[in-house]
């Protein structure tokens, strides 16, 4: 009704009466003469943007947004009021059956994805309260943990990542772009947090399986900052979430009206590289004690970008150290399960199937973990893998290795010296090799066939370890129900999207989830509170055994290699406490004197220590400071 009104009214209306409500509503013309007309206002920066009479949205010109300390609190789209409008009254006169949902509105796209309506519905009312209510949205976070990380994470954070200029109501974080190099150490004092104590940043190139979202991927730095808040107990107030917009090769992002991003080609080589300095730089100058994590970056600037910063600056890449990390606790978890020592991981055979950033980092930190811990060479631990990429295992004798090596570092040296093996896909492999350990990080769905499952349970003694840990779901290399079936219900399995447990036989079976919500909170936690300077690669393998320390009998007896119902933040709290431990038996510089006098008292004085210094979600008494109170009386 509201759309028929709205057409039927501008048809009657004549173009004079139109010019006419303009010139009396806008108030641009006054006894025929042009007259300037301003709003006079005493607040800046988010400020202005939560006063919903001042507030313009994505309509402040640049010029304003400098003069108010706008910048980098908002996209750097620009649009007018009349755009804005459009896009408005286009929702309110589309019903909700008409708005289709690619993801969510077909059983065999809910399969793909992972993503139920029920899981939209839900991510949607959390938004809502996220803006009215942090304390009560961290609360109920928390107290449902299990149930609430899959809307505010994976997989329902895709959905809100792909959906982001759609969904987008108010600004959250922070937006630097290409155009706006130059100013970004001024663009971070428009941030009105004194104090942060970690920043989440993605470039939004390669969101979960997704690809490239643009400035969509802001959505998983909120995500990842839901978790370190609700897991890790860091104060909401003082966690920044950044998108670094430097344009989409997306061309379904380019073509969109509605998209808020910039809409050239990706900036690459140097020029890309400079913008990531810059913000580098700005980050530390602001807010010199923060941990930057890197968050879905392209694998052939992920690396890069790790070596880069990795000894100046206290920063993890996620993807490469963080799911690394993860990966090597569940390696750990299913020796621990197999009734083996943990240094039995040294005389495995893992084949790595995929060749990405995840992959890179899962290769190096269980390679560095066989020396560190277990008196490996480097070269003796390179030999335990196999390796595939879409063209089949790599050996010495690939065409392009030394192009690869420059994304994949180091894979020289896990480079197969049999190069008749050279292409030999999956199922070949796997026959040939004879390996305890297969792990998929693909992204592709279903590669681990029911042949290759069957070939896997090929040793009589020690159950097959099977990680499929793609997301989202339907990119995940085999289901649950897939593994256990193949393997006689052998399989020691792990994904990396959320699965129900699985009826074997009349038994339950509830295989682990292998997200890095077990590892980053604590690790960032550790590194952050303790001022370590820099994360080790010791310190990463510390928060990995630190982890399997929390798995119980229940934990085993449920065929679990993680510690799946342990409470989050006990999670987090020890493996924080462990890493300040490892960063001083390196040797290492706290900068937090309290952390290191705590650790002197032994490691539950240490957790102690922790858990007061976390926020906890609670409604607290307020007390109003009146600024500039003079104290002369006469």
């Amino acid at each position: 009704m509201l759309c028929h009104l709205r057409t039927t009214r501008r048809a009657v209306e004549t173009s004079a009466m139109l010019e006419w409500s303009r010139m009396i509503s806008s108030k641009t013309v006054v006894d025929g003469k042009n007259r300037l007309h301003a709003e006079i206002t005493k607040s800046k920066g988010r400020d202005v943007l939560n006063d919903p009479v001042f507030n313009k949205g994505l309509a402040f010109p640049s010029t304003e947004r400098d003069r108010m300390g706008l910048r980098g609190l908002l996209p750097s789209v620009v649009r007018s009021m009349k755009e804005q409008e459009k896009i408005v009254m286009d929702e309110l006169c589309s019903s909700w059956s008409e708005r289709k949902d690619d993801m969510i509105d077909k059983d065999e796209a809910i399969l793909k994805s992972g993503i139920h309506k029920e899981d939209v519905r839900r991510k949607e009312v959390l938004m809502g309260l996220h803006e009215r209510n942090e304390t009560l949205y961290y609360k109920i976070i928390m107290d449902n943990f299990l149930e609430m990380s899959r809307i505010i994470y994976t997989p329902t954070v895709g959905w809100a990542c792909a959906r982001y200029s759609g969904l987008y109501k108010k600004p959250r974080g922070m937006f630097f772009s290409w155009k706006d190099k130059g100013e970004f150490a001024s663009m971070v004092f428009n941030w009105d947090s004194e104090k942060v104590d970690v920043v989440v940043v993605t470039d939004g190139s390669r969101v979960l399986g997704l690809g490239d979202l643009g400035i969509g991927g802001l959505g998983i730095s909120i995500g990842k900052l839901d978790l370190y808040i609700a897991a890790g107990g860091f104060h909401p107030r003082r966690v920044l979430p950044v998108v670094i917009d430097v344009g989409t090769d997306n061309p379904k992002l380019r073509n969109d009206p509605n998209y808020m991003g910039l809409v050239n080609p990706r900036l690459q080589g140097w020029e890309y590289y400079e913008v990531i300095d810059e913000f580098m730089e700005a980050v530390a100058l602001r807010w010199p004690k923060a941990l930057v994590q890197f968050e879905d970056f392209q694998t052939k600037h992920a690396i890069k970008l790790l070596q880069r910063y990795k000894n100046n600056f206290l920063m993890f890449n996620d993807d490469i150290q963080g799911t690394a990390a993860t990966v090597l606790a569940g390696l750990y978890g299913a020796m621990k399960l197999q009734g083996k020592p943990l240094s039995a991981l040294a005389s495995q055979k893992i084949v790595l199937v995929g060749a990405g950033s995840a992959a890179t980092g899962v290769a190096l930190t269980v390679r560095k973990a066989m020396v560190l811990r277990m008196g490996l060479t480097m070269e003796e631990a390179a030999e335990r893998f196999y390796i595939l990429d879409k063209d089949g295992l790599i050996s010495k004798d690939r065409s392009n290795l030394s192009e690869l090596d420059r994304i994949f570092y180091n894979l020289k040296d896990y480079a197969r010296k049999e190069t008749d093996m050279e292409g030999l896909q999956v199922l070949e492999v796997v026959k040939r090799v004879k390996p305890g350990i297969l792990i998929g990080l693909t992204g592709v769905g279903g590669i681990f066939n029911e042949d290759v499952l069957t070939a896997m349970n090929h040793d009589p003694v020690n159950p097959p370890v099977i990680f499929a840990l793609s997301n989202p779901t339907s990119h995940t290399e085999c289901t649950p129900e897939e593994a256990l079936r193949c393997t006689n219900g052998r399989a020691i399995y792990a994904s990396g999207s959320p699965f129900t447990g699985v009826l074997y036989n009349g038994k339950a079976v509830y295989t682990s989830q292998c997200n890095n919500r077990f590892i980053f909170p604590g690790l960032g936690l550790g590194a952050a509170l303790g001022q370590t300077g820099k994360l080790s690669s010791l310190m990463i393998n510390k928060a990995s055994e630190a982890l399997v320390e929390l798995i119980t009998e229940e934990d085993l007896s449920r065929g679990a290699v993680f510690p799946d119902l342990a409470d989050v933040r006990s999670v987090s709290c020890h493996l924080a406490a462990r890493v300040i431990e490892q960063a001083m038996e390196e040797g290492l510089e706290l900068g937090n004197e309290e952390a290191v006098r705590a650790a002197g008292k032994g490691f539950e004085a240490l957790k102690v220590y922790i858990w007061g210094k976390m926020w906890y979600p609670s409604y607290r008494p307020l007390v109003y400071k009146m600024d500039n109170v003079s104290s002369d009386c006469s």
